[in-house]
């Protein structure tokens, strides 16, 4: 045996400098510059905003999509009504002239003293009865102004009757000629007698 030490494994020194240099790096993990710190949080904050922005885009964006379809939906719909109204009148305007035509079958009829047994008077009163269907199945209504008040809207007054009781002052009392509407619109105002109250004279 000699006077030499053991050396089966590293010394204290050696183990000393691996323990350091292997808990070198993991420090450097732990911790980041000041610098990258800045630099991480600075691009998060980017970021972010850029998010809020583009948000904010998105619902600009669905907000003017809105409204342009809310412009069109309402611009279809005037152009539907406007339609409906130019067809209106020009239904009115077909039906006012047949109105015309029954106006002079009603004539021939009442020439013929109401006797309507006759096989032309028959003939007549059908063309005359059929004319006023189809004009009913378009819409066409005849304005009831018998017995009601007397309104300038739908009639015109064409003669007076003097009547001794207040109630009936002011009232249709008579038709001379019918009155048509389609919908709203008077096609034709009927032409009517009216009523006007005038107080008896006293005795």
């Amino acid at each position: 045996m000699n006077g030499n030490p053991r050396t089966d494994g590293p010394s204290q020194e050696a183990q000393a400098h691996e323990a350091a240099a292997s808990a070198a790096p993991e420090a450097s993990t732990e911790q980041q510059p000041p610098a990258q710190e800045a630099a991480v949080d600075a691009e998060k904050q980017r970021l972010e905003a850029e998010l809020v922005a583009a948000r904010r885009r998105v619902d600009q964006l669905a907000r003017a999509y809105q409204e342009l379809e809310k412009d069109r939906e309402e611009f279809k719909q005037r152009l539907t009504r406007e339609r409906e109204r130019m067809m209106d009148v020009e239904r009115g305007n077909v039906a006012a002239t047949l109105l015309e035509a029954v106006d002079e079958l009603d004539r021939s009829l009442s020439m013929s003293g109401g006797d309507v047994s006759s096989p032309l008077a028959q003939g007549v009163k059908m063309i005359r009865d059929g004319l006023l269907s189809k004009l009913q199945q378009t819409g066409i209504e005849r304005i009831q102004v018998v017995g009601l008040p007397y309104d300038p809207n739908t009639a015109e007054a064409t003669d007076m009757d003097i009547t001794p009781h207040p109630d009936e002052d002011q009232k249709v009392v008579a038709e001379v000629r019918a009155g048509y509407r389609l919908k709203d619109r008077i096609i034709r105002p009927a032409r009517v007698k009216v009523a006007k109250y005038v107080a008896p004279a006293q005795a």
